[in-house]
C-alpha cells in the first residue's frame, strides 16, 4: 500500500489497530492528536505497538483553526480512520459530510461500537459489552455457567479493526473504477456478531460434532504446574493422544460418549499430572494429536516455530508480531516505533501540502503543536 495516504484521527483501540495494520502494509499514516497531549520536551515513548509504524501531528480541534488544519490533510488524504462515537466528528466540523466535500475521492473509514445509526448508536460499550450482547459469553450448555470472556481486546480487533481494514480495502478498489469516495460503516457488535453468531449456526448445523467441554478439547495441568492444550477432535488424532498417554491400552469409554466424557477427563488429567510440561513437550513433538504448551505472552516470541519464521521483529528494541499474512513479491518492512505525540506536526504538514508560512501561522496561534 505504499503511496497510499492514511489520516487516523486518534480516539478508539479499533481504530488504532486497523491504522497500524494499514501502516504496516505500508500506507503512510498520519494520526492527528491531541494538542493537550504534546510532552513538554521530545522523549522517547512507552514501546505501543498500536502506535507503530506512522507519524504524529498535535492538533486542537477545539481552537478556531483546528478543524480546518484537519480538512487541509483530508484533501491529500486517501483514506481516513476515524474512531469517535457517532455524531463527535460531525460536531467537530470533520465528519464525512465535510471531508468528501473536499475530497470526493476520500474512503472515510469509521469504526464504533454499536455502529453509526440505530437506538445505541451513541451509548458507551466495551469488549465484554458487544461480547455479551452477541452471544459469545452465552452458557455452553442449558443452566452452564457464562463464558468468560477471553482477556484482550477480541471484539475490538477481530469485530471492529479488521473488518474496518477489509471495508477500505474493499472501497478503494471500487474507488479505481468509479474515481468516488464512500463510507465505510464498521460496528464492533456487528463484527462480533458475524464471528459468535456465524460460528454457532455452523457448529449446529446436523452432523457437525460439538466439542464444547470434550476431554480431548481443553487444556490440562502438568506435575510442573503449567499446562497444556489438547485439541484431539478426529478420531486418528484422539487415537495417538491416548497413545502418547499411555493410555491406548486403558478400557475408556468412547470418544463421542458424552456420557463418559468425566470419566475421559479424569483419565487424561492424571496422565498429564504425572509429568513436567517440558517432558509433554518432548513426547508430542512429532506428533499430531494437536497438544501444544499453553505459554505466557512474554514466551511466544521464542516458540521454535514462530521463531523459525520470524514472526517478531524488533521495533525499537522490543520484540513484536510483524506483519501477517506475508506477502511474496511485496514483503512488509519492519515498522518504526510509535511516535510521541505532535513529533512529526511540522514536517508532516509540509509533506501534506501546508505552507512553511501556514504551519507558522499555526504554531503561533496554537491550532497545531509541535516538539
Amino acid at each position: 500500500m505504499e503511496g497510499l495516504r492514511v489520516l487516523e484521527i486518534g480516539g478508539s483501540v479499533a481504530g488504532a489497530y486497523a491504522s497500524t495494520v494499514l501502516a504496516d502494509l505500508g500506507a503512510d499514516v498520519l494520526r492527528v492528536d491531541r494538542a493537550t497531549q504534546v510532552p513538554g520536551e521530545p522523549h522517547p515513548p512507552a514501546p505501543d505497538p498500536l502506535a507503530r509504524g506512522r507519524r504524529s501531528a498535535a492538533v486542537d480541534l477545539r481552537h478556531p483553526d483546528g478543524p480546518a488544519v484537519v480538512l487541509g490533510l483530508v484533501e491529500h488524504a486517501d483514506v481516513v480512520v476515524e474512531g469517535g462515537r457517532p455524531g463527535v466528528a460531525e460536531k467537530l466540523g470533520i465528519g464525512p459530510e465535510q471531508c468528501l466535500e473536499r475530497n470526493p475521492a476520500l474512503v472515510y473509514g469509521r469504526v464504533s461500537g454499536w455502529g453509526q445509526d440505530g437506538p445505541m448508536a451513541r451509548r458507551a460499550g466495551h469488549d465484554i459489552t458487544f461480547l455479551g450482547v452477541t452471544g459469545a459469553l452465552a452458557p455452553t450448555e442449558p443452566g452452564g455457567a457464562p463464558a468468560v470472556p477471553p482477556p484482550y481486546y477480541l471484539s475490538s480487533f477481530a469485530g471492529g479493526a479488521l473488518p474496518l481494514v477489509i471495508g477500505i480495502q474493499a472501497a478503494l478498489l471500487e474507488r479505481a473504477r468509479s474515481g468516488r469516495g464512500q463510507v465505510v460503516d464498521a460496528a464492533i457488535v456487528e463484527g462480533t456478531a458475524l464471528l459468535a453468531v456465524m460460528v454457532d449456526q455452523w457448529r449446529r448445523t446436523p452432523g457437525r460434532v460439538t466439542v464444547v467441554d470434550a476431554p480431548f478439547y481443553r487444556t490440562y495441568p502438568c506435575a510442573d504446574g503449567r499446562h497444556v492444550s489438547v485439541g484431539a477432535v478426529e478420531p486418528h488424532f484422539y487415537r495417538e493422544l491416548l497413545d502418547r498417554l499411555d493410555l491406548g491400552d486403558v478400557d475408556l469409554p468412547e470418544q463421542y460418549d458424552e456420557a463418559g466424557w468425566p470419566v475421559l477427563t479424569e483419565h487424561i488429567a492424571a496422565a498429564f499430572g504425572r509429568r513436567d510440561s517440558t517432558e509433554w513437550e518432548k513426547v508430542f513433538a512429532d506428533s499430531d494429536a494437536c497438544v501444544a504448551p499453553v505459554l505466557a505472552p512474554s514466551e511466544v516470541a521464542e516458540h521454535p516455530q514462530l521463531k523459525a519464521r520470524g514472526t517478531f521483529v524488533d521495533v525499537g528494541g522490543q520484540l513484536q508480531p510483524g506483519l501477517t499474512p506475508r506477502l511474496s513479491r511485496t514483503p512488509a518492512a519492519v515498522p518504526t516505533p510509535a511516535p510521541y505525540v505532535g513529533q512529526h506536526t511540522v514536517q508532516a504538514l509540509r509533506d501534506w501540502g501546508l505552507a512553511e508560512s501556514a504551519v507558522d501561522a499555526l504554531l503561533t496561534s496554537g491550532a497545531v503543536k509541535g516538539v
